[in-house]
């Protein structure tokens, strides 16, 4: 009995060894890559487990690229996954393009990838351009009429400066400026309505996709809109401008005759109470004419008697004046 539990366990232990082996030697994967006509050796398979390399993601697709006609190496496709690449997306591109007739090593299919664009796409975007469309651009011709155009722009894939290229959001940019300067340099909105394909062909002749990682091969207007009277809403914006303007000078003007006003009526109230105060200094100085023998007494009476005079003559030519006015009887 203690024969054949030994003998059992010894057996189980070879089953658990053989399994572990198994897992970390993938000897499925080396079998299947033999088949397929892929020569690599189980040393290189155990090489990329040290290495935390899944043997899958690398012998898969190298048995998919010698069965397309590909030359790529086992290390330069370890090299990209090391790198952080996607290396099933960089065969499926190189696969691609080599059934497409379109020239792309795979040290430049690499670097595409690596620079965080789809290298798949790209290639499927040099056999079938892409539209893109711009947003509502919004222009102003000479006459001061706003033109709103909408436009299809047809790229393709450059991929011999798709890395280091800017985007589409570049193109669509650029396209913009194009419209509104063609449409801003033109005399009247009429002639954009009338002739909306002098905008695409303005603007095609610009060389926008320079610099870029696309190839702009059409751009054609999808729709195109008459918008606001922008002259006339600037000249009645200047207007009211004009307007507020002047209402605070003539503000400023009302405020200052004010001012002025108040400082008059200050400065007649000053000269009254002035007047008012060297009256009061008169009988004073009279007393002291007296007291002092310089004035007589005639002599005030007799200034009595003609401010008396004065008075009642002033008196005479008021009533005098009002008889003559209109109305009054004669």
């Amino acid at each position: 009995m203690t024969t054949f539990l030994s003998t059992l366990i010894f057996g189980l232990l070879i089953l658990v060894g053989f399994s572990v082996i198994l897992s970390f030697i993938p000897v499925g994967l080396w079998i299947s890559a033999m088949a397929a006509g892929v020569r690599i050796g189980i040393i290189t398979l155990i090489g990329m487990r040290l290495r935390r390399v899944p043997p899958a993601q690398i012998v898969n697709p190298l048995i998919k690229a010698v069965k397309a006609g590909l030359e790529i190496t086992v290390n330069q496709l370890e090299a990209h996954y090391l790198a952080g690449g996607n290396v099933d997306r960089v065969v499926n591109a190189l696969v691609a393009a080599a059934r497409a007739n379109i020239p792309l090593p795979f040290e430049r299919a690499a670097a595409i990838d690596l620079a965080g664009r789809d290298v798949l796409e790209a290639v499927q975007m040099s056999v079938n351009p892409k539209v893109i469309q711009t947003p509502l651009i919004s222009a102003v011709a000479k006459d001061g009429i706003e033109v709103k155009v909408m436009a299809r722009v047809t790229v393709r894939a450059n991929i011999d400066r798709l890395v280091g290229g800017a985007g589409t959001e570049t193109i669509l940019a650029r396209v913009g400026e194009g419209v509104v300067t063609t449409v801003g340099s033109s005399n009247s909105h009429k002639q954009v309505l009338e002739n909306p394909d002098s905008i695409s062909k303005t603007v095609l002749g610009k060389g926008l996709d320079a610099g870029t990682a696309f190839e702009i091969l059409s751009i054609d207007i999808a729709d195109v809109d008459v918008g606001r009277n922008i002259g006339a809403q600037l000249q009645t914006d200047q207007a009211e401008a004009d307007k507020r303007i002047a209402q605070a000078k003539a503000e400023e003007r009302r405020a200052m005759a004010v001012a002025r006003e108040q400082e008059m009526k200050a400065a007649v109230v000053e000269m009254r109470a002035k007047v008012v105060e060297s009256e009061a200094e008169v009988p004073k100085a009279l007393s002291d004419a007296l007291r002092q023998g310089k004035l007589g007494v005639m002599d005030y009476y007799n200034m009595q008697n003609i401010l008396a005079d004065t008075k009642m003559r002033d008196g005479i030519s008021t009533v005098g004046q009002g008889s003559d006015r209109p109305g009054k009887s004669q």
